[in-house]
């Protein structure tokens, strides 16, 4: 897929907006896997799914993948520390993500779609139907196969390196 000056820019700046914006900010606050934190992983998972999706011939809704990546995991709890959560976060995360997502972000029922596959197949209740959710799906782990490869000893180190990584989409 190519892209254009124009597309490139609108990118750029919605990433840029979401990366600076408060509400995502609160992301950082919640753990990850190893040497991550959700705020880091959204962004790392943005990436590479914006990556992926330039490499189709066919045209894609960027702007709708890039938003349901940076918010796929906008649930805003630490899973570990609440323990009425542990037993089901795999299987209600995107639900509540998607939740918070429409009520501060406002998004469209497109993102929402996209943003709700996001764990398939461990949770067989949302099948990802576009090429946008399936890019989400394989980017989110990808980037948590790496995250959960990494050693704890090293963890604020990976968390420095992410952050730095993460400051540009392109």
């Amino acid at each position: 897929m190519e892209l254009t000056a124009t597309l490139k820019n609108e990118l750029e700046s919605i990433y840029n907006s979401l990366l600076n914006d408060e509400r995502v900010l609160q992301m950082k606050s919640i753990p990850m896997h190893k040497g991550s934190n959700c705020y880091i992983h959204s962004f790392k998972v943005a990436k590479r799914a914006i990556k992926v999706a330039l490499k189709y011939k066919k045209e894609l809704k960027l702007k709708a993948l890039l938003y349901a990546s940076i918010l796929h995991d906008y649930y805003l709890y630490d899973w570990r520390v609440d323990k009425s959560k542990r037993s089901k976060h795999l299987y209600t995360h995107a639900e509540l993500a998607v939740k918070q997502a429409k009520r501060d972000f406002e998004i469209s029922d497109e993102i929402a779609e996209i943003m709700i596959s996001h764990m398939w197949p461990v949770d067989l209740k949302y099948y990802p139907h576009t090429k946008e959710a399936k890019i989400l799906v394989n980017a989110d782990n990808y980037v948590a196969t790496k995250e959960f490869m990494t050693t704890k000893k090293y963890k604020q180190k990976r968390e420095d390196e992410y952050l730095k990584e993460i400051m540009n989409l392109f």
